[in-house]
């Protein structure tokens, strides 16, 4: 094991499966000379060369659309978006081929091909670069979607990524580049798609979350504990395929919960995670269950806006004792 960040995580990730297959290749805007806005793709043009590190022009569906078709042929393509805000860009390649072409062809086609990059608020970039997409994309079938929330995590579930059969959305969160925790070493380190995890266990309630909220819940997890209170932190760690069993246990065990995501709640992935819990174990439960999201606006440039726009520890703490007092 050694102590990663986030962002470290992602690029070992991404060399030792460019090393151990010839056919993985990166391509994207300023990964290659510039080495990435984020830093992410440092020294891989120079390893690699340019037909493997691809500097691609300001055009997102032709990056999408030129790895569908790579894929279809064998190759096994990461597209780094600047943003994954400007992957809405690519929407019809995504969504409408990437996702689509196993079905068309009957199963004779695969497209193993990987579409990654930040998302979320934290670093003041305004309405249209600091919004998430996990409740998009998992609502479209044919693709994987994985939204990671430690350098483990990120490194073994991008290296599944990498190896599958499918087009994976992986959403990084921009506010966890910076992050630092234990990572395994081994090259064949990966983590399964569909397993959630318990990232915290408790008695008192289930908290239900996943990539950058997940890190605040364990926070609002550990100053609940100093009142009394023990909270089960549940780990998505992916979307599509959604594990919500550990959750149904877990409910089963504390009869109360809370769900958390940072993106707006109208429609959002919490609806989808708290109606699957309703409807699976309504009986266990003695509150109904609690949303903690975003605010319903457009995401502000200033940080002190920017701040009260995005959920914070303090917001799940008050969902916690809501559900937890809600029979008297």
């Amino acid at each position: 094991m050694s102590e990663k960040s986030y962002r470290d995580a992602i690029r070992d990730a991404m060399m030792e499966e460019m090393d151990r297959d010839a056919n993985v290749l990166i391509m994207g805007e300023d990964i290659g000379v510039y080495e990435g806005t984020f830093r992410i793709t440092a020294g891989m043009l120079k390893k690699y060369g340019p037909k493997r590190v691809i500097d691609t022009p300001i055009a997102e569906a032709g990056m999408a659309g030129t790895a569908v078709g790579m894929a279809m042929l064998g190759l096994r393509p990461i597209v780094e978006m600047m943003t994954m805000n400007f992957a809405i860009v690519a929407a019809d390649q995504i969504l409408n081929h990437a996702a689509k072409v196993r079905y068309f062809s009957g199963g004779q086609v695969d497209v193993p091909m990987v579409i990654r990059g930040p998302q979320g608020a934290g670093v003041q970039l305004s309405a249209q670069h600091s919004q998430t997409f996990e409740s998009f994309y998992a609502h479209f079938p044919g693709i994987k979607v994985v939204a990671p929330a430690t350098p483990a995590d990120a490194k073994g579930l991008l290296k599944t990524s990498i190896r599958g059969r499918d087009p994976v959305i992986f959403l990084e969160s921009a506010a966890l580049y910076g992050m630092k925790g234990e990572v395994p070493d081994d090259a064949d380190f990966t983590v399964p798609f569909g397993v959630s995890r318990i990232a915290r266990e408790g008695s008192d309630v289930t908290i239900v979350s996943y990539s950058r909220m997940l890190q605040m819940s364990l926070i609002a997890a550990e100053k609940l504990a100093e009142e009394g209170i023990e909270c089960e932190v549940i780990d998505l760690r992916t979307l599509r395929p959604l594990d919500l069993d550990p959750a149904y246990e877990s409910v089963t065990k504390t009869h109360r919960c809370v769900v958390v995501q940072e993106q707006w709640k109208p429609f959002g992935a919490a609806a989808e995670i708290a109606a699957s819990i309703t409807e699976n174990v309504f009986d266990e439960l003695d509150a109904p269950v609690a949303r903690v999201t975003g605010e319903d606006v457009p995401m502000p440039y200033a940080r002190n806006l920017e701040l009260l726009a995005t959920p914070h520890e303090q917001h799940v703490i008050a969902a916690v004792k809501k559900v937890m007092y809600a029979n008297g």
